[in-house]
């Protein structure tokens, strides 16, 4: 297992190199991401890049759901995506999160559905559409290949930023943060 690393890191806003050799230090990688993937706690990850683990590959997993298999896409190209929403209502979306942004959330506006190409681990080809919070998660990790992070989307969509604060019943509220 690897430890995630946080931003300011490099690595995170570094475009990653395509994968070419499928071979035993491929599979050390992905089972170094998945370990540290299946140990994120406070908020469990549902998908890590390699980058997060100080890795500059183009490879990422999935997992949405405890119960799911981990699934590696390797070199990941998205071929197709529908339109990307002019608006974000807040309630139909998920905050979006990130592993290498602690505590921070925010509404990130992506496609709903899109077509996939990637490799797995033996190097095989593959073509695949994925739609809903699958979707999501591949768009956010592929942006992690990218060299960006989702709170730069955040930015860009000029959406707002959130924390996750305890009220006075001791309940988990989300605060508002104020940008400079």
């Amino acid at each position: 297992m690897k430890p995630i690393v946080k931003i300011p890191h490099p690595v995170l806003y570094t475009p990653a190199k395509t994968v070419m050799s499928f071979d035993k230090k491929l599979m050390t990688m992905i089972a170094d991401m998945k370990q540290s993937l299946l140990n994120a706690r406070n908020p469990k990850g549902v998908g890590l890049a390699a980058p997060q683990i100080g890795l500059p590959w183009r490879i990422f997993i999935t997992r949405p759901t405890e119960k799911s298999a981990i699934r590696v896409f390797i070199n990941p190209e998205i071929l197709s995506a529908s339109p990307i929403p002019k608006t974000t209502h807040e309630k139909d979306h998920k905050l979006e999160g990130c592993l290498s942004v602690p505590k921070i959330w925010g509404h990130v506006r992506r496609s709903d559905t899109l077509t996939l190409r990637y490799q797995d681990e033996k190097g095989e080809l593959h073509e695949e559409e994925f739609s809903g919070f699958m979707a999501t998660i591949i768009q956010h990790e592929t942006d992690h290949t990218n060299g960006t992070l989702f709170t730069m989307r955040i930015i860009e969509q000029k959406g707002k930023f959130y924390q996750i604060a305890i009220d006075e019943e001791g309940k988990e509220v989300l605060d508002e943060l104020e940008l400079p």
